[in-house]
């Protein structure tokens, strides 16, 4: 994933755990782990969510 760039909900869905995959509340539960992680101050997000689209990684 490069920084920057959206990336829908369903591409990730099918890229990760394969097509016919439809259980996003699976994938909420992985982001929400990543952003533990990965982001140490609130008001500056590492993975920022773009409603109705996906997610984009932020530099």
């Amino acid at each position: 994933m490069r920084a920057g760039r959206v990336v829908t909900r369903e591409d990730l869905l099918t890229d990760i755990w394969g097509y016919g995959w439809s259980d996003s509340k699976t994938l909420d539960q992985h982001i929400r782990r990543l952003r533990r992680k990965l982001e140490t101050d609130d008001s500056s997000p590492r993975i920022e969510t773009i409603r109705g689209v996906g997610y984009r990684i932020v530099e």
